[in-house]
């Protein structure tokens, strides 16, 4: 017998998270405030409300904004955990900081459910691929429950460890993304500025020590890599918004635990001024080269 879900949150990365729960089988409900988000799920019954979404499910999932989300469904007087049926593992999607998904596990934890953080990674492309990361925190015997469903979602799961270390794990890869892109504009931007052809200096560093992912895979260039996002005019892909977003989450994490940060504080003042400065905060990350090079903003 197929597992039944629930789904809530249907943005950018929910929706198509749930349509390929649908694919692989699952009989899905989902809920979200928008109803053509709920519509856009074809086969997934539409819930009356997020806790109607939760009741009678053997998962329930959530792909939420921030931590007050997420500990406003779960906590509030009439939210998840005083309505979900008793036994039901409860996965969370979001990223948020590792402080709330502890909380929040905690209080699941004395109720009775198993809960899991499962931050993802690899943008709206793998979400409708199926080809995410998920990034786990909590129990390995909730994570086998779970592992199906994060499946036919996903191509790689790990298990970061107790429960918030999804969270930990996934602000620290993303506050190293952001200074890998930001030291790869930078690079760029001095060789063009210095007559070399960013193709061709592109390729020496791919080669080179100076070898990353942004430089890779998803070349801040215009031009330089056709299937990128700086060949769209930085359209699609992981917002600025969401990137100054995941940098103050890793900074408060640091801050949290005594930590010292201060190239992911620099990734994050170069994000801020080029969010504000630029208008950039609905473009993808990559965007950051016009930081350095304006005139591609043209």
């Amino acid at each position: 017998m197929s597992l039944s879900v629930g789904f809530v949150g249907l943005g950018n990365m929910g929706a198509p998270m749930a349509r390929n729960l649908v694919k692989a089988g699952f009989e899905v409900a989902v809920f979200d405030l928008v109803p053509a988000l709920m519509a856009s799920v074809e086969g997934a019954r539409a819930a009356a409300s997020a806790v109607d979404c939760a009741r009678g499910v053997d998962v329930f999932v959530t792909m939420l904004p921030a931590g007050r989300h997420v500990e406003g469904l779960y906590l509030g007087d009439d939210g998840v955990l005083a309505n979900a049926r008793p036994g039901t593992l409860l996965v969370d999607c979001s990223t948020i900081d590792p402080g709330t998904a502890r909380k929040v596990a905690s209080a699941a934890t004395e109720r009775g459910f198993t809960m899991l953080d499962a931050p993802v990674s690899g943008g709206v492309g793998g979400a409708q691929a199926g080809t995410l990361t998920f990034i786990v925190g909590g129990t390995s015997a909730g994570l086998e429950r779970a592992r199906p469903l994060l499946s036919a979602m996903g191509r790689n799961i790990f298990h970061a460890g107790e429960n918030g270390a999804g969270q930990i794990a996934k602000v620290c890869n993303n506050m190293l993304l952001a200074i890998l892109m930001t030291g790869t504009a930078e690079a760029l931007a001095l060789g063009v500025r210095n007559g070399l052809d960013p193709a061709a200096l592109s390729a020496v560093m791919q080669q080179s020590s100076g070898g990353n992912w942004a430089l890779n895979v998803y070349n801040p260039w215009p031009g330089v890599m056709a299937e990128a996002p700086a060949s769209r005019g930085y359209s699609g892909g992981f917002m600025v918004d969401l990137m100054l977003k995941d940098l103050g989450l890793a900074l408060e994490t640091a801050e949290q635990s005594g930590g010292s940060t201060p190239m992911g504080s620099l990734a994050r003042n170069l994000y801020r001024l080029h969010q504000q400065n630029n208008a950039a905060g609905k473009l993808d990350f990559s965007s950051i080269q016009t930081f350095y090079r304006p005139e591609l903003k043209d």
